[in-house]
């Protein structure tokens, strides 16, 4: 996916698309952070759905970024993922 990253890089050179990144990286974090744990259990949406109550369709969304969750479906996803969640406040690093 090196062209991806290039693009990326690229992009990232202009401070307000640099800014508008970094404030979406929560959004990203969380996104990947489902994704990868639903991927680890070896479920599909369609049996994460059937085990969380959640349409299919929802998770969907949560997982393409067109929804954002809250805390509580949040922790209902990772009860159907048999995972405890965990929210970090995380010092921002002085660069």
């Amino acid at each position: 996916m090196r062209k991806y990253d290039d693009f990326l890089n690229e992009q990232l050179q202009d401070e307000a698309f640099k800014k508008e990144y970094e404030n979406m990286q929560p959004e990203f974090d969380v996104i990947r952070a489902l994704v990868e744990a639903r991927i680890s259990r070896n479920l599909t949406q369609k049996e994460l759905a059937e085990r969380t109550g959640i349409h299919q369709a929802d998770i969907s969304k949560l997982e393409n970024g067109t929804r954002n969750p809250s805390v509580n479906l949040l922790k209902r996803l990772a009860e159907g993922l048999d995972m405890v969640l965990k929210i970090e406040f995380i010092p921002k690093s002085k660069a």
